[in-house]
């Protein structure tokens, strides 16, 4: 049984918690306490979204729409290596109970909020403390395991994830419909509560410790540049143009704050983002793949909605569901890779799979037309979810396995970090992809008898497929039509159906970059080298 009182050794590495091993009650504590910790996490972020338009009714301020998002994701991703590395030094316990405090207080702030600006300030409070539960949730299940026995926890976390992703939209609409939209930020509160008093009664308090110098310099240029990274892509090309200066100056900010960042870890006793961790193999190749992987991924949650929506024309309830079967893939791999993985030892054949099958429906989704039914959908969904699912699972463990306990949680949150950076550059890729696609097809596909009738300079006013989702915006173009006297209803009907049709190919070449992203992500895989994982935690050789 572990001890509960402070002890501090001088000249001894730092350990979250001590090589005895832990009774199976204290293991069934801290496994309860992380994974509340992930669902309240996961919960946040997909229940959020369905409030917002009443959000927006209530409060004004559409123009900060995205900031809402935005605002917790910037906060969240910078911060995600600084709690990993600072876990380390001080023991997961402070930094997991300090996050969840620091993210219920935020989620108080943001349901007690009277404008969009406050609003968004508190999401950023809540991301603050959000950073800290992904990557220190896996470092603990690192602590608890050994590398081999790591795999099965690590698949039954992202089950969690899944799970949250099915069921927290239509949970976020029963309680904006019920309550307010307030609730789904004060839903939190109960759930991070019970969270936090098993994770104060399960998280040791022995902290093992040596003098550290603690790279203060590093992490500040690891915010500003991190910082100006996701900003960048977050508004290139919707708030502002690629080639503004805002965009451009971003980007300017984000290259030398970041050559800053990697000439100060050159140097740093104690590096937040250790340079030489690109050296192991094993790291390189993992970061690069699950990079891809997220690129592709945020894409398909994104734009599977606006094609079941805008091209098949199913409603917004029933295109909220799209993601079911997807979660229903990912839990499932998840669980199985994992649970395989512990079996075997083995994991290299399980990721090449895994990514076959994730690319394999990637791409089935690039051949939908308007016609594809929704048996086939589900189906090419499904293939998506068991490639991701086993992957997520995968990448985490190798990570872990190849490096020192004592810099686990410094190399897990590491991972996390770039998938969170792999996702917000992959969103502002394929959204250009989609813009500029549709863009492009529609006028390649507008017929001559609308080219005719429609003034050159008032064609721009359709190229947008948000009117497909906008029954006022229909009504008001076809009552525009009716100026045409008897053709005007088959002039409205060939606009709608050119949009939708462009609509579809625009999506169609979103899914088709995503699948190239996958097979890139596969080469990469190629190269990744199987390294036994143990049945101990032995010391590892860097």
């Amino acid at each position: 049984m572990m001890t509960t009182e402070p002890v501090v050794h001088p000249a001894a590495t730092t350990a979250s918690i001590p090589d005895s091993k832990p009774s199976r009650a204290r293991v069934a504590l801290l496994l309860v306490a992380v994974e509340l910790g992930m669902l309240l996490a996961a919960l946040d972020q997909t229940i959020v979204g369905t409030a917002m338009p009443h959000i927006l009714a209530d409060l004004n301020g559409f123009e900060h729409y995205t900031w809402v998002s935005t605002a917790y994701l910037l906060a969240a991703t910078v911060m995600v290596p600084i709690y990993g590395k600072l876990s380390d030094i001080y023991g997961r316990r402070i930094f997991f109970l300090g996050g969840m405090t620091l993210f219920l207080i935020g989620s108080a702030l943001s349901g007690a909020s009277q404008s969009m600006t406050q609003l968004i300030a508190f999401r950023a409070l809540q991301g603050l403390g959000g950073g800290a539960i992904m990557p220190i949730v896996q470092a603990i299940i690192g602590d608890i395991f050994p590398p081999a026995e790591r795999g099965k926890w690590q698949g039954m976390t992202i089950g969690i994830w899944g799970l949250a992703t099915i069921v927290g939209p239509p949970l976020g609409g029963w309680i904006t419909d019920t309550w307010s939209w307030r609730w789904v930020f004060y839903i939190n509160l109960p759930l991070g509560a019970a969270a936090i008093f098993v994770a104060a009664l399960a998280l040791p308090r022995v902290i093992e410790r040596r003098a550290h110098r603690i790279d203060y310099a590093g992490a500040a240029s690891l915010v500003v540049a991190a910082s100006a990274l996701v900003l960048a892509f977050s508004w290139a090309g919707t708030t502002y143009a690629w080639d503004s200066p805002q965009i451009l100056g971003l980007f300017a900010v984000a290259l030398v704050a970041g050559v800053v960042f990697c000439l100060i870890e050159r140097r740093a006793a104690e590096p937040i983002i250790p340079l030489n961790s690109f050296r192991n193999g094993v790291f390189t190749i993992s970061v690069v793949t699950t990079f891809l992987i997220s690129a592709a991924l945020f894409g398909t949650l994104l734009y599977m909605p606006l094609f079941l929506q805008g091209v098949q024309g199913q409603s917004a309830a029933a295109s909220g569901t799209f993601a079911t079967p997807l979660m229903i893939g990912v839990i499932v791999s998840g669980v199985v890779g994992g649970q395989l993985i512990a079996r075997t030892g083995h994991y290299k054949a399980q990721a090449l799979v895994g990514i076959v099958f994730a690319a394999t429906g990637m791409f089935l989704l690039s051949r939908m037309t308007a016609n594809t039914g929704e048996g086939e959908i589900v189906l090419y969904m499904v293939l998506l979810g068991l490639g991701i699912g086993a992957s997520m699972t995968i990448f985490s463990v190798v990570v872990q396995s190849a490096f020192p306990k004592a810099r686990l949680g410094q190399v897990t949150s590491n991972l996390q970090f770039f998938r969170e950076i792999g996702g917000v550059i992959g969103l502002t890729i394929l959204g250009s992809v989609m813009t500029g696609g549709f863009r492009t097809h529609f006028e390649a596909a507008l017929p001559p008898a609308l080219t005719q009738v429609i003034p050159a300079d008032q064609l721009n006013m359709f190229e947008n497929p948000q009117l497909l989702l906008s029954q006022d915006a229909v009504a008001r173009i076809q009552q525009g039509f009716a100026a045409y006297g008897p053709s005007g209803d088959a002039l409205f009907a060939q606009l709608m159906l050119t949009i939708r049709l462009s609509l579809a190919q625009a999506i169609s070449d979103v899914f088709l970059v995503g699948t190239l992203l996958i097979a890139l992500s596969l080469v990469a895989a190629l190269f990744l080298r199987e390294i036994p994982l143990r049945r101990r935690d032995d010391p590892v050789s860097e």
